[in-house]
């Protein structure tokens, strides 16, 4: 009788122990939302796909902006592990914007770049309300920015194997954001008077956020860039980062 009992203790812990090994090295669903053409969004989330997809246990559905309006198939956000926002000033309304909201509102894993700030026309409230940010334009273009990690954020997963760099990318005005975000890296210009926040992180309704005001087509073929955005999905999703052997 004792060995019986014993013998089903063991499978029922071996059980245990084979879901939470397989739930952890189940590849990563990331849900891509495209939607910023003046950034080519469409061109640098493909090549962006292919990477993560390579290189890291991910698999990835990118949708795609359609007349500035439609996104075909957003209803795989409702069941994805992270969502990565890359939209602008879409015209999305409806069950589509709906869906969009509900999942940003309750607490699910979020990745936002560049222009999600105002990625949606008829929710510009994401910005602060979710994110906790404060876009109010752009300094000049053409203007070569300093990005640096700040002093007390260099052990944060996020900015693991991650390093001060410089982009051509206009620099966002971002100051201030919210108080209870986690600045990660500032950019400045030579004409920006002073540092603006570009990455930081966020608590909102339990699920953790990232957003970058970075996201030009030559930030997404920069290997910091890159080695962060995988470092961010990865984090937003509570989940250690896992290279492809």
């Amino acid at each position: 009788m004792r060995s019986r009992i014993a013998l089903s203790v063991i499978c029922v812990v071996a059980s245990v122990v084979s879901l939470s090994y397989g739930a952890e090295n189940r590849p990563l669903s990331v849900c891509m939302v495209s939607g910023s053409e003046e950034y080519k969004s469409d061109v640098s989330l493909t090549k962006f796909k292919d990477y993560l997809e390579n290189g890291y246990n991910a698999r990835c559905i990118l949708i795609k902006a359609q007349n500035n309006k439609d996104l075909p198939g957003i209803e795989v956000l409702d069941n994805c592990d992270v969502g990565l926002f890359f939209t602008r000033r879409l015209d999305t309304d409806g069950e589509q914007l709906e869906r969009v909201k509900k999942y940003c509102l309750s607490g699910r894993p979020i990745v936002a770049v560049r222009t999600a700030c105002h990625g949606f026309q008829k929710w510009l409230e994401f910005d602060k309300l979710v994110v906790g940010g404060n876009y109010t334009g752009h300094f000049g273009r053409n203007e070569v920015a300093e990005i640096k990690i700040e002093a007390g954020a260099k052990n944060h997963p996020v900015l693991a194997g991650v390093a001060d760099f410089v982009t051509t990318s206009s620099l966002y005005k971002t100051a201030p954001i919210a108080s209870d975000c986690t600045l990660l890296m500032t950019g400045t210009t030579s004409i920006s008077k002073g540092p603006q926040p570009v990455t930081w992180t966020r608590l909102h309704n339990g699920g953790r956020v990232f957003f970058t005001s970075l996201g030009g087509v030559e930030d997404f073929e920069n290997a910091m860039f890159q080695r962060m955005i995988v470092n961010a999905l990865f984090w937003t999703a509570e989940r250690e980062v896992q290279r492809k052997k």
